[in-house]
């Protein structure tokens, strides 16, 4: 189910984080949850990879 957040949510976000981290914490923020999502997005290719890799070798 996809989340239906608007740009007013967006706002409300980032206001948020404005007040809990402070305008100096934010780009670090930033790039750790980059960092983050870019890792788990990685080791669920390499998942799926190996689990056709495991079915193809299966079938044969």
């Amino acid at each position: 189910m996809p989340m239906n957040i608007g740009i007013t949510g967006f706002v409300l976000i980032a206001l948020l984080a404005l007040l809990l981290f402070g305008p100096s914490k934010l780009p670090q923020l930033g790039k750790a949850i980059g960092t983050t999502i870019r890792e788990f997005r990685t080791g669920t290719k390499e998942l799926i990879e190996q689990e056709d890799t495991t079915k193809e070798k299966a079938e044969k």
